[in-house]
């Protein structure tokens, strides 16, 4: 059996955590969830994951800030990095391109859209 690849969810909907870390792991997935941009970082740093889902309105540390901090850090800029929000707007898909983020999907979401984007960015 294949090592299972290790996905990072930050999100602070418990709601919302709860699916998709069941869903993520239905497809295979090992899961390690954080409720806020610092505990984000944090367990980034310590758990090494292959892939990052993060939400963009964070408490502590927004999504943008943590995406940014580990993309300019030699050890963790390869990791996949999906930001998952709410917000739309073209501004917002700007700002994300310009933290580095591998992806970008807004809430409400196809949970298949989400599994697809992860096998691409996982191969």
């Amino acid at each position: 059996m294949d090592k299972k690849n290790k996905i990072l969810f930050v999100d602070d909907e418990t709601d919302l955590v709860t699916v998709v870390t069941f869903r993520l792991k239905n497809a295979g997935y090992e899961v390690v969830t954080a409720y806020d941009g610092q505990e984000g970082l944090d367990k980034a740093r310590s758990e090494k994951p292959d892939l990052i889902i993060l939400d963009l309105m964070l408490p502590k540390v927004n999504g943008y800030k943590v995406c940014k901090t580990l993309k300019s850090e030699d050890k963790y800029k390869a990791i996949p990095i999906i930001l998952f929000t709410a917000r739309a707007q073209e501004t917002d898909k700007k700002m994300g391109k310009e933290v580095r983020a591998d992806a970008y999907i807004v809430k409400p979401f196809e949970p298949e859209t989400l599994l697809a984007k992860i096998r691409e960015l996982l191969k």
